[in-house]
């Protein structure tokens, strides 16, 4: 008796739904895509509606042939793809290249890898959602006509190898604009003005307030007023009395589960990972890995999602395991919901362990450092989210000294709730030494000192993988799943690069940018971006043609082409300089960009043609050698740092140079860990010099 098919993406995923099934079902999986628009060709018949021509991705030949025979001897075809506009058209492609009729065809979706998942999934089969596939043909069509007739242009006119899309040139846009604000920004001077004052053996630490009731900003003028009226050396005494004193409770509630940008920004800020590596990771744990006594399972839901929505059952698993291990105090009352957004895909779920009970300690034995790592994140902010939120008691104390006023707020811990799990930054915390004697109001005050403190305006930061994502998200630009190769397009085309740890556009970067925003504003248009993606979730719901949208954006798009085409001049991108010299002929060498990213090349091309890597230096000397140590890159991507002049010299550590040196030997210490657990530690061989790093 033939069995149902049932095709999914990868191999590992099949072996995991396997093993749930056993032998009454083959599932087989399809390696991604098996049609494509073509490589070598624009592949759009613009004239007739748009119509996309598709060919079988090369390589997958064998792979279609496969699954066409075990199609053939199956009654039933369940196409089992991933539950979002990607997933619907790799299903659509299988149904029409496998020759599948609408009766053979059904279409299955789970969001996590479970036994109990696939089995109600099969259950609850449904056809296939045209109003997904349409919306997926939508943004491949736009991506091709960009990518395909807007970068050859880009070739044309500033070098070839180029790329522009709609969402990576915005997101190009964002770190271009913020470059321009850093390059432009001035510092400002300011003071503050903290008063440490006492009362009956209390002692208050209070900051000088604006007349908007914020933490003062003083410029050097109204700070010299303030001293000379309130002030030790003050003309007249001043007397500081407590104006108001207010007590109440704070409460701090946890974070809701991870949505794939969040996820994507907290991967980056506590584990120190890129998004794209993030992503991997969190694939390989969705889709099953093996575990020790169990075989192979699926560790967490979907990674693909913008819902912070939890399936009541994995709601109540994890109060029942706040219950038996924090006990029922720390349970949440509430049903908290965070409020839905635009667009939004609600039938998805948060992402989220799929037992909670497979605690990261019960996998340190069946997972690498970093799926562990991140299976932690994952674990201890859904389980989190769950618990009770912190209780803080807190004071706030205004005194009053004539017609200033100085506040001090405090608080203390009172219920650690969700942090006694997992904390994070807290927006609003203050100092966590309350008054060790009540005060009210009218009391006096001592005056012991006033503690004046310069301060400069700082510019707005550059961005991280973590902040352009969530800026992105937070501007309604792209789609959870397009973040990270967005910003890995970025790095590759050298439009951005990586300066610790953060994102800062290159020359080219920036030129690209000026010319797209001078002859297509569109493309780069933040507003118009956003609302695209607005269109193509009305695509989605049927509400529109997915081909009248691409005829508008195209009416437009073909007149900025042909203008730019006629008005457009070469753009020429200065080459970088550098100190250092050609060892062969001695002139100056220069960054230049190639396929594999930047090298250095001698700038008397054509005629000497000799090249060398780019080395990034650290500022630090090799402690064996004396000679630059520099920043390389692992096989798997890992960054170390080795001396410059291997493989005459062996030094490498994995830790970053700081600007410090050993006070024993003179090596320099490197960061090792962050947070409490930081420490500088002296990288020479044998001196096990290490010192704490103040917090």
């Amino acid at each position: 008796m033939p069995k149902p098919l049932i095709i999914v993406e990868s191999p590992a995923k099949a072996r995991t739904i396997s093993r749930f099934l056993g032998k009454r079902y083959q599932v087989l999986p399809s390696m991604g895509h098996v049609r494509d628009l073509p490589k070598s060709q624009f592949g759009v018949d613009v004239e007739h509606g748009f119509q996309p021509k598709y060919i079988t991705i090369r390589g997958k030949g064998q792979v279609v042939k496969e699954l066409r025979e075990a199609a053939k001897k199956s009654e039933q075809v369940y196409l089992a793809t991933d539950p979002d506009r990607e997933g619907e058209a790799i299903s659509w492609h299988l149904a029409e290249v496998l020759g599948l009729s609408d009766t053979q065809v059904k279409r299955i979706e789970f969001h996590e890898i479970t036994k109990d998942a696939v089995a109600r999934a099969i259950k609850h089969w449904r056809p296939l959602s045209h109003g997904l596939v349409d919306a997926q043909q939508a943004r491949r069509i736009l991506d091709r006509i960009v990518g395909y007739q807007l970068s050859p242009w880009l070739w044309r006119k500033v070098r070839p190898g180029l790329s522009a899309g709609r969402v990576q040139s915005t997101a190009l846009r964002l770190l271009v604009e913020r470059q321009a604000e850093i390059d432009a920004f001035v510092a400002e001077e300011y003071f503050t003005l903290t008063a440490l004052l006492s009362s009956a053996g209390t002692a208050l630490t209070a900051e000088y307030l604006s007349p908007l009731g914020e933490r003062g900003r003083l410029a050097g003028t109204e700070l010299e007023t303030v001293l000379a009226e309130v002030g030790p050396n003050a003309l007249e005494s001043v007397p500081f009395r407590i104006a108001d004193v207010k007590e109440r409770e704070r409460r701090r509630y946890a974070p809701f589960p991870f949505t794939t940008s969040t996820l994507q920004q907290e991967a980056s800020k506590r584990l120190g990972l890129t998004v794209k590596r993030a992503m991997q990771i969190a694939q390989q744990l969705y889709e099953g890995l093996e575990v020790h006594g169990e075989g192979t399972v699926g560790l967490i839901t979907y990674i693909r999602t913008d819902s912070t929505r939890v399936a009541e059952s994995a709601e109540e698993e994890g109060r029942q395991y706040i219950q038996a291990v924090y006990g029922p105090a720390y349970e949440s009352r509430e049903r908290r919901r965070a409020p839905s957004r635009p667009g939004q895909q609600g039938a998805h779920e948060a992402i989220r362990p799929t037992v909670v009970r497979r605690t990261p300690e019960s996998l340190k034995g069946s997972l690498s450092r970093d799926q562990l790592r991140l299976y932690r994140l994952i674990w201890e902010r859904f389980v989190a989210s769950q618990m009770a939120p912190a209780v803080y008691d807190t004071v706030t104390v205004d005194v009053s000294a004539g017609r200033h006023t100085f506040r001090s707020r405090m608080q203390k811990l009172k219920f650690p709730g969700f942090t006694a799990l997992y904390d994070e930054p807290d927006d609003d915390a203050v100092s966590a030494h309350p008054l060790t004697v009540p005060v009210k109001a009218g009391d006096p005050l001592t005056l012991e000192e006033l503690k004046p403190e310069q301060h400069f305006t700082e510019p707005p930061p550059r961005y991280t993988e973590a902040s352009l994502v969530k800026i992105l998200e937070d501007l309604g630009i792209g789609r959870p799943s397009t973040y990270a190769p967005t910003i890995e397009t970025l790095l590759a085309r050298d439009y951005a690069r990586r300066e610790e740890r953060r994102l800062v556009p290159t020359e080219l970067g920036r030129a690209v940018v000026d010319l797209l925003k001078e002859f297509f504003p569109r493309i780069v248009d933040i507003q118009f971006t956003a609302a695209m993606e607005a269109d193509l979730d009305r695509v989605e719901d049927g509400e529109e043609s997915w081909r009248a949208l691409l005829g508008t954006f195209y009416e437009d798009f073909s007149a900025y082409l042909a203008r730019a085409e006629k008005e457009a001049g070469p753009v020429h991108i200065e080459e970088e300089s550098t100190d250092e010299v050609c060892d062969r002929c001695g002139r100056p060498m220069v960054i230049k960009h190639g396929r594999f990213g930047r090298f250095l090349a001698c700038s008397g091309y054509p005629e000497c043609q000799n090249t060398r890597p780019l080395l990034q230096k650290t500022g630090a000397e090799c402690p064996k050698c004396a000679r630059p140590v520099v920043v390389r890159r692992s096989r798997k991507g890992r960054t170390f740092y080795g001396c410059s002049g291997y493989p005459e010299c062996d030094f490498v550590t994995w830790y970053p140079p700081s600007d410090k040196t050993c006070p024993r030997c003179g090596a320099f210490l490197a960061q090792k860990g962050r947070g409490p657990r930081g420490a500088l530690t002296c990288v020479r061989e044998g001196c096990g010099y290490e010192e704490r790093v103040a917090q």
